[in-house]
């Protein structure tokens, strides 16, 4: 969002009073509840337009870390970075396929159609991607291990599916290296409508924290195709392209087949290395039998900054995901200034989060805090206050006595707590709960739940269609800002609650292994 340019357009429109210079009105100024009103400045701080969509490693991202700084020492917290300072920081390399100068076609004859790159298709971004490609084109289903024989030297066309007994992609792009594939292109499954496909995309990058080794087969394009584009490619294959799609979507046998022309592409690689960091503070715990233990809350930090644009929106504020609940964070702090819980309670605005939980992993791996002393990780992420908050989703609810405590402090305020419904999203393992989880520390995170077919569904499934990883996340979109308030309480509550128990989270399942 150019809140500027939107600013200008109201003026011009006489929708706006006073000087010409004045700053755009906050939208807290018509929130009732104190505490809601506070938190949304907070959120307008972070995402304005003036922070750049905090990208990893960016100076928005930094100016937005240092605005998180000044509130977490002001709420009286203690730095818990590196050194003794408020930042933990960890060097990262990207690999990025840059538009100017890839271009991606398929040849018939003497005919090229030029696929638009991140509109209609994006690839992999490595380090020793194939800078070239002319090769045949087949589909051959999902990609199983029986559907890839004869493939070598070929442009191998695969469903992509995200369905639960299917190969996943991982599965795919190994089964296509090892049969010899020249490149792999996974075509979206426009029937997943639970989270559906989304074009442009932002961008055509890949972050690792520095060392990481290289993803399978870094050598070989793994291309991303709309649904559209496919139809495009697949004419005069004699195939009903919708038929396929059809049966993709409803995981139906798919039959093999080969599709005309060639696919010919040139792939532009750049590579950087640069510096990413946590802000990370502590509020010691009071009670000295358990001040030793800590209970880590988190939010990320980082946005997606600069990228294709969507209807003229080249800035992708990341105001809900996740600077508000970054605010979260703050506000809780500020609500305990003076007034310390048992345990510890460590505050974690990561970095990396999209780019693959980089921050988190690294915290992880290098904890500030004894890590045997880490009792839980409660993470506010993937939550969308846009309808009134009667039920929340709570992810692993039975996994750990978390879940318990949870509905201790949801069931008062008449909200209830329901296990995940759309286990086939994997919102589990995307946010950063999932590194402690995967470390052996109990972790939680939640979104906001609805019934199906009501009008609470209708907004979520907007919100992911329209706003979800694009500029339109920003901060002149719908919001409900009661059920964002309610949210606000229930997390505040059951931080006190997990920070004064007198037993710290337990597994109940067996925690899930790296």
């Amino acid at each position: 969002m150019r809140r500027g340019a939107a600013f200008l357009a109201l003026a011009c429109a006489g929708l706006l009073t006073g000087a010409a210079s004045a700053a755009p009105a906050s939208r807290a100024d018509a929130i009732k509840d104190p505490d809601t009103k506070a938190w949304w400045k907070i959120a307008e701080a972070l995402s304005g337009d003036d922070k750049d969509g905090r990208d990893t490693g960016s100076a928005g991202y930094d100016r937005a870390a240092d605005v998180v700084v000044k509130r977490f020492r002001a709420a009286g917290l203690q730095p818990a970075g590196d050194g003794g300072g408020w930042f933990q920081v960890f060097k990262v390399h990207e690999a990025k396929v840059e538009s100017e100068g890839t271009q991606v076609r398929v040849r018939r004859g003497d005919a090229f159609t030029t696929l638009n790159f991140l509109k209609d298709i994006t690839v992999r971004a490595t380090d020793r991607l194939a800078s070239d490609v002319d090769a045949p084109l087949t589909f051959r289903g999902y990609c199983g291990p029986n559907d890839l024989d004869g493939v070598q030297g070929k442009a191998v066309v695969c469903f992509n599916t995200k369905r639960a007994g299917l190969p996943s992609g991982g599965q795919r792009i190994s089964g296509a290296a090892k049969a010899g594939a020249a490149a792999l292109i996974q075509v979206d499954d426009p029937y997943f409508t639970i989270e559906p496909p989304r074009w442009p995309a932002a961008y055509a990058r890949s972050v690792s924290i520095a060392g990481t080794p290289e993803p399978a087969a870094a050598t070989l394009p793994v291309i991303t195709m709309s649904a559209g584009a496919f139809k495009a490619m697949a004419q005069g294959s004699g195939q009903d392209i919708d038929a396929v799609l059809k049966a993709g979507g409803a995981k139906q046998p798919l039959t093999s087949f080969d599709l005309p022309g060639r696919l010919v592409a040139h792939f532009k690689v750049t590579t950087r290395d640069y510096t990413a960091k946590n802000v990370l503070s502590v509020l010691p715990g009071r009670d000295p039998a358990l001040k030793d233990q800590t209970l880590v809350l988190s939010a990320h930090l980082d946005g997606y900054g600069y990228g294709e644009p969507v209807k003229g929106d080249k800035l992708y504020n990341g105001t809900l995901d996740d600077a508000a609940y970054v605010g979260t964070l703050i506000r809780f702090a500020d609500k305990h200034r003076g007034k310390p819980l048992r345990r510890t309670v460590l505050f974690a605005a990561f970095t990396g989060e999209e780019k693959g939980l980089l921050g988190a992993h690294w915290f992880v791996d290098h904890p500030t805090v004894l890590k045997t002393g880490i009792v839980a990780d409660i993470n506010l992420d993937q939550l969308r206050p846009l309808f009134p908050l009667d039920l929340l989703t709570e992810l692993a609810v039975d996994d750990t006595t978390l879940g318990q405590s949870a509905k201790a402090v949801a069931g008062p305020m008449g909200i209830a707590i329901q296990p995940d419904p759309e286990p086939e999203r994997s919102l589990l393992t995307r946010a950063d709960h999932w590194p402690f989880m995967q470390a052996g520390i109990p972790g939680t995170g939640f979104i906001f739940g609805y019934k199906p077919g009501t009008e609470a569904e209708r907004r979520y499934r907007e919100w992911y269609e329209v706003r979800y990883h694009r500029p339109q996340d920003d901060l002149t979109q719908p919001m409900d800002f009661e059920a964002a308030g309610k949210f606000n309480r229930f997390f505040y509550g059951l931080a006190e609650k997990v920070a004064d128990a007198d037993d710290k989270p337990a597994w109940l399942k067996a925690p899930p292994t790296r």
